[in-house]
Parts: structure tokens; sequence; C-alpha cells
């Protein structure tokens, strides 16, 4: 199979899913109740969600320039935004870590160190899912969920124990992974591991491995530092937008449960395997609020309400890249 017959392999197998994803969210509610929830809309918020995405966008363009200033890579963060909103744009057709390679390539261009950009962004996007990881674990425990679910059974103190050991392994494993001393001895035990998988999985588990441990010379203050701005911008950035996006849509229910709904979703949406991510939010919405007494209409409507938001950065990277603001190119760029 040829790379061109690859490509649109896996683009047809994106587009099946969201259809299938979409469909089966769609199927579970009347549309003349979705329309009633359209006109019973409060659309103030709807301006409050797409006023907290930028803010989100340009708070992560402020710790995409710190990460980028620790591999000598010097970019002003009007520009990173400008790119990032650009990436947006991209994402509407190419989902996931996919529509990261147009990131790279314009950071790439703005910088002329194109294994430096690379590092950089594994990096952001690793923290990112780490971090939410940790929110959401976090999140979990606070509120568990599976006490509303399991009310009638001794077991829903299960989850919390399980979140709180997942969430112990990965905060562990994290520390020992960046430090100076241990992370090398993680990269080869992981490298270890990988062994009985295909060599090309191994390659790239390699590349990011290698890329990591250009990050354990940097110092726990720059870890602490991205993630305090992870965690004050992304995650609960991302809350206060589901907050006005359930306001939008008229959904009532405790605002925490938003904190780790809001993480769910946010790693799975790094998943390339949907178009512009939609189905996938859409999906999760209509399964977990209805558990929380939301009528499937309203939660269809927050799901849209938060798609807007995504179109409003789209929009926002259509003005930067038709206006000329991309074309800064560095010479003597290194792959």
């Amino acid at each position: 199979m040829t790379d061109k017959s690859k490509k649109l392999l896996k683009l047809f197998v994106r587009i099946a899913i969201t259809s299938g994803l979409l469909v089966w969210v769609f199927n579970r509610i009347d549309i003349s109740q979705l329309g009633e929830a359209f006109k019973a809309a409060k659309w103030q918020y709807l301006i409050a969600v797409w006023a907290t995405v930028a803010t989100i966008y340009w708070i992560n363009s402020i710790k995409m320039r710190l990460i980028l200033k620790e591999q000598d890579c010097y970019l002003n963060t009007t520009k990173i935004f400008g790119i990032s909103a650009v990436t947006a744009l991209y994402s509407m057709v190419m989902p996931g870590m996919l529509s990261m390679g147009m990131k790279w390539y314009f950071l790439r261009k703005n910088t002329g160190k194109g294994i430096n950009v690379f590092s950089s962004m594994l990096y952001n996007q690793l923290s990112n899912a780490v971090f939410m990881a940790i929110f959401g674990l976090g999140a979990l425990i606070l509120t568990n969920p599976s006490a509303i679910v399991l009310k009638n059974t001794k077991n829903h103190f299960l989850l919390p124990v399980f979140c709180g050991i997942l969430l112990v392994t990965i905060v562990l494993f994290c520390v020992l992974l960046l430090n100076n001393r241990t992370g090398s001895k993680i990269i080869n035990l992981i490298d270890y591991l990988s062994k009985p998988l295909p060599e090309k999985i191994r390659q790239k588990i390699r590349q990011i491995l290698d890329q990591i441990a250009l990050f354990q010379t940097a110092g726990w203050k720059f870890h602490i530092i991205m993630f305090l701005i992870t965690i004050g911008g992304t995650s609960f950035g991302g809350v206060i937008m589901y907050i006005f996006a359930a306001k939008a849509a008229n959904v009532i229910v405790p605002f925490s449960i938003f904190a780790w709904l809001w993480a769910i979703i946010f790693i799975m949406q790094r998943v390339p395997i949907s178009i512009a991510n939609l189905g996938v939010r859409e999906a999760t919405l209509a399964t977990i609020l209805p558990i929380y007494g939301v009528e499937p209409p309203k939660a269809v409507m927050m799901s849209m309400m938060l798609f807007s938001a995504l179109v409003f950065m789209a929009v926002i990277g259509a003005v930067f890249n038709f206006s000329g603001f991309m074309t800064g190119v560095r010479q003597n760029e290194t792959v």
C-alpha cells in the first residue's frame, strides 16, 4: 500500500468514526427538542466562551515561548499565538496530533531550528497531557462521581482509590523521568521493555525518549513553572469555559464535575480519530451529563457551544493566515 493510499484510508476511517459518533449522538435526541434548546440558549454566554478560549490560547502561547526559550528558540507571544490560531484552522481537517505538523512547520520557519522546535512541542504536548491527567484524577478523587452511579452499593470508594494510585504512579514516574540522575535509567528501562514491539514503533519511542532527555537538565524550577501555567491556564481555564458553555445551554450540574470532564475530553481529543475532534466531545457529554439529570438535547447544545470555540479560533487563525502575519521566515534552517 502506497503512502497516498494509507493517508486516504486514515482519512476515510476518521470520517467514518466522526460520522458514526455523531449519528449515535443525534439518534439519542429529538431534533425538535434540540430546536427548543437552541431557542432557549443564553447567547450572551457564548461571547464569554470565546473570550475564555482566546485567553487559554494566549496563556499557552506564553508557556510555549518559555519552552522554546529553553531550547534557544526566541519568538514573542503574539507570534506563537498567531501560529496556534492557524493550527486551530488546520485542525478543522487535520485532527489531534496531525495538525501539530503544521504548527511545527510554522515554528521552524520562524526560528530556523526544526529539531529544537520538535523537542519543545513534544515537551509541551506531553506536559499538557500529564498535567491534565493529574488535574482530572485529582478532581475525580474529590468529586467521586461513582457515588452517584453506584449509590446503592458499597463499591463507590473504588474509583477514588484507583485514581489515587494512578495519580501517585504518574507523579512518581514523571519525577524519576525528569530527574537528571534517574532519568537515563528510566529511559533505558522503557527502551528495554519496548523490545517486543515492531521496529518502527520502537524507533518512534526512542525518538520521543531522546527528546524528553533534553529537558532532564532544565531544572525543577522550570518544570514547576510549566505545571503552574498549565494548571492555571489550560486546566482552570477549560473549566471556566465549560461553565460558560453550560450556562449558555441551560445545563445545570455541579460545576465540580467539569474539572474531570474537561480533563477526559482534553486527553481524548489528542487522539487523531475524528475530524476536528467532532463526535468525541459530543458523545462524551451526551453520555455523562444525563447521569446528572441533564436532558440529552441540552448536552448536545453545550457541545455545540464548545465546538464554536474551536471555530472562533479557526476564524482568528484565518485572519492571521491571510494577513501576511505568517510570512516571517528565518534563513539557514536546520531540520
